[in-house]
């Protein structure tokens, strides 16, 4: 009896001492002036749970969608590619009032944070409708222009998928610009609801309309406008009616000063033309990829659903590494900006490292809910084993190190640097390795892979020196 209580002792002694380690190294690692570990924690775990489910629905959206035929794959994967070009213009600028909100969090200015809230949305909002209406008018030529050699079938599907989706930007960029004004101010959890109302919605419907019905692209069309709109809804009665932070009113929306929305959007507009110069080359690669047929496209369209299941952790870091970097800065403090965006870089490190080693043996399960061609698997897995691989070191310097830049008022060089090295690395050396040498898909992704070290070097380069953090924007 007595070995046995002593026995117990130790146990709980152990436990105590492997608490009392793991509490040190978090206060050692994740802890400063500005916030600590709680804190980072309480901002992450919402934006981790969101982007579990925005990727994990996509990912059911694109398998339901796969019922219809892999033109129907093919039409929604390239429409989705300019969507994607078109959606993260105005969610730059949301970007841009994440960061102006955070810095005057930071700097304990309420009445400027809720000025910046509504400057924010504003400007997303008309942005949004400028751009929604502009491809509606022009989607004959933009899809002719891109995607010109896929067969009739797939760009009619396309054409309908294309009107329909740009119809719903303006429902997609207030929920954005709502849900960016809240991770500023370390509002998270406001943010995972609402996006979760929307996506949810988006996959109940699409259950609905694809399955049920058998309405195929059209379905899809239909549901995204209907979740979209939703969305936005229920993001401004939050902002307007449950919100008790922000203060904010329905004419605050038609009145910002001058002065907030240069702000804005001098984080905004580089971060606006880089996602522009970024997803533009994203797309001229889907143009030559839709000249390696079908099956291609097909390939790269799982390829990429699969790869973004893996960097769903790395992705809600380089998120939450916004609105840490932003209120350090905000208050004034470097050093502790320098810790946390170094220990943001090293969890990002780990976070890839630990979702391959999950996902990479689930590979069949996780591919076969897309129905892909016998043909692609084996390509699809030799794609997913060398990004899981690569991205490990690659992928944190690349994006998770820029947001944190970007943070910081140290937007054009960010900017500048993403725009040379994509379309230098992925775009040429892709269609030098894919194309002219024959890779295919694989050299595609092989040139991708090289652009992320190149750009990724160059932005360690920038956080060693002093710059990044000298820019004044509040």
């Amino acid at each position: 009896m007595k070995s046995f209580f002593h026995f117990k002792r130790k146990e709980c002694d152990d436990l105590k001492q492997a608490h009392l380690r793991m509490n040190g190294f978090l206060n050692k690692y994740f802890s400063g002036e500005s916030m600590d570990y709680r804190q980072i924690f309480a901002l992450f775990l919402p934006i981790l749970i969101d982007q579990a489910f925005i990727v994990g629905l996509n990912l059911v959206n694109t398998a339901m969608i796969s019922s219809s035929g892999v033109g129907a794959v093919s039409a929604v994967n390239m429409v989705d590619s300019l969507n994607v070009f078109l959606i993260n213009v105005f969610v730059a600028v949301a970007t841009g009032g994440t960061v102006v909100v955070a810095q005057y969090k930071g700097s304990r200015n309420d009445l400027m944070v809720s000025r910046a809230a509504a400057g924010t949305v504003t400007s997303v909002a008309l942005i949004s409708i400028g751009v929604g209406l502009l491809i509606m008018g022009l989607h004959g030529p933009v899809l002719h222009l891109l995607f010109g050699s896929a067969s009739p079938d797939v760009l009619e599907s396309a054409r309908i998928y294309l009107i329909g989706s740009s119809a719903s930007y303006v429902g997609i960029a207030v929920v954005q610009a709502v849900c960016g004004a809240l991770r500023g101010i370390g509002k998270t959890r406001a943010s995972l609801a609402l996006s979760l109302i929307m996506n949810l919605m988006y996959v109940a419907l699409n259950v609905v309309f694809i399955n049920f019905l058998q309405m195929g692209v059209l379905g899809m069309t239909i549901a995204i406008n209907i979740a979209r709109y939703g969305g936005a809804v229920c993001a401004l009665y939050y902002l307007f009616k449950v919100d008790a932070t922000l203060h904010l009113r329905v004419r605050d929306l038609f009145h910002f000063p001058l002065s907030m929305l240069r702000k804005i959007m001098f984080i905004g507009i580089p971060f606006a033309a880089e996602q522009m110069f970024f997803n533009g080359g994203k797309i001229l690669t889907q143009v030559f990829i839709v000249s390696l047929g079908t099956y291609a496209i097909a390939t790269n369209a799982i390829g990429a659903s699969l790869a973004m299941v893996f960097q769903i952790p790395a992705s809600a870091l380089s998120l939450t590494v916004v609105t840490v970097v932003g209120q350090c800065i905000g208050s004034g403090n470097i050093p502790d900006a320098r810790k946390f965006i170094k220990s943001f870089l090293w969890l990002g490190a780990c976070s890839l490292a630990l979702t391959g080693l999950i996902l990479m043996p689930l590979f069949q399960p996780l591919v076969g809910l897309f129905n892909p061609p016998a043909e692609i698997v084996d390509d699809l897995f030799l794609l997913l084993l060398i990004n899981t691989l690569v991205q490990i070191p690659l992928w944190p310097i690349s994006f998770i190190l820029p947001s944190a830049l970007r943070a910081a008022g140290d937007s054009k060089f960010t900017s500048l640097t993403s725009m040379m090295t994509m379309w230098l690395f992925r775009v040429i050396f892709g269609y030098v390795l894919g194309i002219v040498m024959g890779i295919g898909i694989l050299g595609v992704w092989i040139a991708m892979n090289c652009e992320w070290g190149v750009r990724g070097a160059l932005f360690l380069w920038r956080f060693r020196g002093k710059k990044w953090y000298e820019h004044k924007l509040i």
